[in-house]
C-alpha cells in the first residue's frame, strides 16, 4: 500500500545544493522532506567527485615525494623505493566519505530533516512517487527543489563499462592500471590522469581542442602543460578518440592519421550533463534553457513555487555554487527577501600546479584599453621557494578597471593555490579596489603575498620585481 504524506517544502536530490537547502529550511522551521536518489548523502561531491578525487590527489602526491626520495634524494632525503597498495589508499578514502556521510546525516537529523533513500518520479510539479526498499511513498508539496544535480556524459562509441570507465569507478580501482588513456583534457581528466601518472601509471591525455584546459587562458595552463610534459605524460591534442577494444583505443591525431593507443583503461571525461532524466521533468511543466532548467535571479523555475538548484541550472556547475543557491532558496520560502547574484564563482582546477579563477580573464578583456592587468611570480616569493613551489612558472594575476582601480578578475597558477580562492572571491565580492588589496598587511611568509604584490604592481610600485 502506498504511503502518503504532505510537507511544506520537497527536495530532489541530496547532494550539496539539496541537503544544504535542507539544513537551512529545517533552521528556519520549515517542515521539509529531503529525497536522496542514488548517489547518498553530499551527493556527487562528497561521494564521488570533490572530496575522494581529493583524497586521491593528497595520497597520489605523497607518493610522488618518497618517490622522488628513492630515485637519488630530495632536499638531503633518500628513501626506500616506494610501494602502494591502491585498495587499502581506496579504503582509506571511503572511510573520508563514510564519516562525511555520517557528518551530513547526522546535521540533516539535527535540523529536523526527513530523509528518504529512493528514487522519486513526478506526476506534475507539486506530487511524487518516491520508489523505496520499504515500498512506494507519494508525497505532495507547497515548495519543491530540484537539486538532482549531474551525471557523466558518456560517448556512443565509448559507453561506459569493463575498462571503459569515468570518473567515479577511476576513484575506486583496486590497483593502478599500467596504462591509462584519458579521453578529455579538462580538470577532471587533469586531475586523474596527474594523480595516476604520479602513482606510477603511463598516461596519455587525448583532447579534442588545440590545447589542455580550453576553458582557461594559455598563461595559466602552461605550468601545468609542462608538468605534463616533463613527466612523460603523452599529449594528443586536436586529435578524436574512436572505439576500444582488445587493449587498445582508436584515435585520429590533427593530422587526420589513424593511431592506436595502448590502454588497460580508458578514462573518459569529456564533461557533465544535467540529471534531467529519469523523475519526471517532463511532466512538471517547468521552462528550460537548453539542457538546463531556466530559473530567475531567486532561483525560481517558471512554475509557481517551484525552485532549482546547482549543475541542473546551468554554468558554473560547481558544488559551492549549489550550496549558495540551496541557501537562498530556503531563505525565499521562509519569506526572507533573497536573491543569488553573485559577483563571481572562483573556481579551481586541483591539477599540478593548480589553477584558481575569478571573474573575468584576459580573454574577456582582450581588445579593451580601460583595464590594468598585472601579474606576480612565485619564483620572486619566499614562501614558495620555500616549500619547492616557485619554479613551475607559478604567478598571480590581477584585472582591474583603470579609471577607479575596481579588481574585476583575479587568477593564480602555482602549488596550493586554491588556498587562495577564498581571498580572491572575497575581495571581489566586497567591491575592493587595488588600494585595497595593496593597503592590506599581508602576513609573511605566505603564497598571499603573490597578490599584495601583483596588486602594488598593478598601482605601479612592487616591491620585490
Amino acid at each position: 500500500m502506498t504511503q502518503t504524506l504532505k510537507t511544506k517544502v520537497l527536495i530532489i536530490g541530496a547532494g550539496t545544493g539539496g541537503y544544504v537547502a535542507g539544513i537551512r529550511c529545517g533552521q528556519l522551521g520549515l517542515d521539509t522532506v529531503l529525497v536522496d536518489g542514488g548517489d547518498g548523502l553530499g551527493g556527487t561531491c562528497l561521494n564521488v567527485g570533490c572530496i575522494p578525487s581529493k583524497a586521491i590527489i593528497h595520497a597520489a602526491g605523497k607518493f610522488e615525494t618518497v618517490a622522488k626520495a628513492a630515485g637519488g634524494g630530495t632536499l638531503g632525503i633518500t628513501a626506500a623505493a616506494p610501494a602502494i597498495d591502491l585498495s587499502q589508499t581506496v579504503e582509506w578514502k571511503d572511510g573520508i566519505v563514510r564519516k562525511l556521510n555520517a557528518g551530513v546525516s547526522a546535521l540533516l537529523k539535527k535540523a529536523k530533516v526527513k530523509v528518504i533513500k529512493g528514487w522519486a518520479e513526478f506526476a506534475d510539479a507539486k506530487t511524487c512517487v518516491v520508489k523505496t526498499d520499504e515500498g512506494d511513498i507519494r508525497i505532495t508539496a507547497e515548495h519543491v527543489i530540484l537539486a538532482t544535480g549531474s551525471e557523466p556524459v558518456e560517448l556512443p562509441f565509448l559507453p561506459f563499462g569493463g575498462d571503459v570507465i569515468s570518473s567515479t569507478e577511476a576513484l575506486s580501482l583496486s590497483e593502478v592500471p599500467k596504462k591509462l588513456v584519458v579521453v578529455g583534457g579538462g580538470y577532471i581528466g587533469l586531475e586523474l590522469g596527474i594523480a595516476y601518472r604520479k602513482l606510477g601509471a603511463e598516461v596519455a591525455i587525448v583532447e579534442m581542442a588545440e590545447r589542455i584546459l580550453p576553458l582557461y587562458d594559455k598563461a595559466l595552463t602552461d605550468p601545468v602543460a609542462k608538468w605534463l610534459e616533463k613527466h612523460g605524460v603523452e599529449l594528443h591534442l586536436g586529435a578524436r578518440a574512436g572505439g576500444f577494444g582488445d587493449g587498445k583505443l582508436s584515435i585520429t591525431t590533427k593530422d587526420g592519421e589513424p593511431l592506436q593507443l595502448d590502454a588497460d583503461k580508458v578514462l573518459v571525461t569529456v564533461g557533465r550533463r544535467p540529471r534531467t532524466q529519469g523523475w519526471g521533468l517532463e511532466n512538471m511543466g517547468v521552462a528550460m534553457a537548453g539542457p538546463f532548467v531556466k530559473i530567475d535571479q531567486r532561483c525560481a523555475t517558471s512554475m509557481k513555487n517551484v525552485w532549482a538548484v546547482g549543475d541542473l541550472t546551468g554554468e558554473p556547475m560547481l558544488a559551492h555554487k549549489g550550496s549558495a543557491q540551496g541557501e537562498v532558496v530556503a531563505e525565499i520560502i521562509a519569506g526572507h527577501d533573497r536573491i543569488f547574484d553573485p559577483v563571481t564563482i572562483a573556481a579551481v582546477c586541483f591539477t599540478e600546479p593548480e589553477i584558481v579563477s575569478a571573474g573575468l580573464g584576459p580573454n574577456e578583456v582582450a581588445g579593451r584599453d580601460d583595464v590594468i592587468q598585472s601579474v606576480f611570480p612565485f619564483a620572486a616569493i619566499g614562501r614558495a621557494l620555500a616549500i619547492e613551489a616557485g619554479e613551475d612558472g607559478g604567478f598571480v594575476r590581477v584585472i582591474a578597471n583603470k579609471g577607479d582601480h575596481r579588481i574585476l578578475g583575479i587568477q593564480a597558477v602555482g602549488q596550493h593555490v586554491s588556498e587562495l580562492s577564498n581571498s580572491f572571491a572575497q575581495m571581489m565580492e566586497m567591491g575592493a579596489v587595488l588600494e585595497d588589496v595593496a593597503g592590506t598587511i599581508h602576513v609573511h611568509p605566505t603564497l598571499g603575498e603573490a597578490f599584495h604584490e601583483a596588486s602594488l604592481r598593478a598601482l605601479g610600485h612592487a616591491i620585490h620585481i
